[in-house]
């Protein structure tokens, strides 16, 4: 589903609001994107203007290219870029799909911005995509990323074992967690009562 990819799709709560990934967003990733912190579980890193235009280069053309959908975060109250995240391995025929590729500046984490993106994530995917399950991985060694998946009412399915390469070419395993949609109403009002009445997500 091709048209899927051209959408603008726009999510928005009393805490966040998720914008396409755009280039015009590069200048404010600056302010936040160089922290070695933020890059330690992932598979590569940000260090230098280069690998920021490189990034931002591949994140567009994943898009262009039907691979993941990339947004951007921005803070409601400070206005400001705080992160970005992406709906990827989507696959239209078995309607399942994976949030992941998420990070946000070293002064946005634990602030519960990331509770309000997943929000709207997996509300968007459930209700307008109509999708059966989403799935979230986090490295074996990340009990932070691990415990944030686990809060938002995730099961944890099992381990896959050298699942990707980190930064330095190590072989890393990924713990896999899933959310199915005959599970989403009762997350939604239970876990996430303090959205449930906002805007409701808008795809123009």
């Amino acid at each position: 589903m091709d048209d899927f990819f051209l959408q603008d799709i726009y999510l928005e709560n009393a805490k966040i609001r998720m914008v396409p990934f755009s280039i015009i967003y590069k200048e404010s990733l600056k302010e936040i994107v160089f922290d070695e912190s933020i890059w330690t579980y992932m598979g590569f890193a940000i260090r230098t203007e280069a690998e920021l235009e490189e990034y931002v280069r591949v994140t567009l053309l994943e898009k262009l290219e039907g691979k993941s959908y990339p947004f951007i975060i921005l803070d409601k109250e400070s206005k400001r870029v705080v992160g970005s995240t992406r709906l990827g391995n989507i696959n239209f025929r078995n309607k399942r799909l994976e949030i992941g590729w998420t990070w946000y500046g070293k002064e946005y984490q634990g602030t519960g911005i990331n509770k309000a993106c997943k929000y709207e994530l997996l509300k968007y995917v459930f209700e307008q995509m109509q999708f059966n399950r989403v799935q979230l991985s986090a490295d074996i060694d990340n009990s932070r990323s691990q415990k944030a998946i686990l809060k938002i009412g995730a099961k944890q399915e099992g381990i896959f074992r050298h699942n990707y390469i980190d930064q330095q070419g190590n072989k890393r395993d990924d713990v896999y967690f899933s959310i199915i949609a005959d599970e989403w109403p009762d997350l939604k009002s239970e876990l996430f009562s303090e959205f449930v009445n906002y805007l409701k997500s808008h795809t123009l």
